[in-house]
């Protein structure tokens, strides 16, 4: 298939459609949601929790929380003890059960399975690398991008590209073009990346919500050796 990017060992692709085309065919898929799923989800899993992603209809989602004895996260950043903000997250606890709604990360990580899932970020970029060369050499990393408002239809984003990018940087193999230019990115805009993630457009929708917070520990690199794997039905610490 002329768009599967089969020839080479790292292959880069964007949303839903590139999950469908590239979790077939590869040993392991890393989704990149950087603002803000993957990001929490690495906070999260890094000390010591277990993370339910959930992307089914929102009526369901207490039921589901209660069938898997997990705590329900807010699927937006508002103001409840755990959401999708990773600076809730900062202090939660070890042993925590959570389930965290998502309409991008958890909808990719779902989609992917049965390929083995791991959520990648600039925080854990070298550990997930690390972590996806033990379970394969044709690995496949998704950008999840964002939405936007008006049609819901993909928006290809800075900060996930570049998150992309970190990983593909630290993995071995042939890369695909795709794969090579979201690297080649990275290197070329990693010293500014904290200034960066400030002054794209996602990360200057969360500063004017009040999220600054979020962007800085987002775009903090390699500061967790957290890789988070899909088991069963959660994300959990990669051994």
């Amino acid at each position: 298939m002329i768009f599967d990017q089969q020839e080479f060992d790292i292959r880069f692709e964007w949303g839903k459609k590139g999950i469908d085309i590239l979790a077939p065919i590869s040993d392991v898929v890393i989704i990149v949601d950087v603002l803000s799923f993957t990001t929490s989800v690495d906070i999260a899993v890094g000390r010591g929790a277990t993370v339910f992603p959930y992307a089914g209809p929102a009526e369901a989602v207490v039921a589901y929380a209660a069938s898997v004895e997990a705590e329900l996260a807010d699927s937006h950043r508002g103001h409840s003890r755990y959401s999708l903000s990773p600076e809730s997250l900062l202090n939660i606890s070890a042993g925590t059960r959570l389930v965290l709604p998502s309409p991008n990360g958890s909808t990719l990580t779902l989609a992917a399975r049965p390929t083995p899932v791991l959520a990648g970020c600039l925080r854990n970029a070298q550990a997930v690398a690390s972590a996806a060369t033990q379970l394969g050499s044709q690995i496949a990393v998704i950008a999840a991008g964002e939405r936007w408002k008006d049609d819901y239809s993909l928006r290809p984003s800075f900060e996930d590209w570049l998150g992309a990018g970190a990983i593909i940087h630290y993995l071995t193999g042939q890369l695909s073009p795709e794969a090579m230019s979201a690297a080649a990115t990275f290197r070329t805009l990693q010293s500014e990346m904290g200034d960066l993630l400030q002054q794209c457009s996602s990360g200057k929708e969360l500063i004017a919500r009040g999220f600054a917070n979020d962007v800085i520990l987002a775009s903090q690199l390699n500061v967790s050796d957290c890789a988070p794997l899909l088991l069963d039905e959660a994300y959990t610490r990669a051994r």
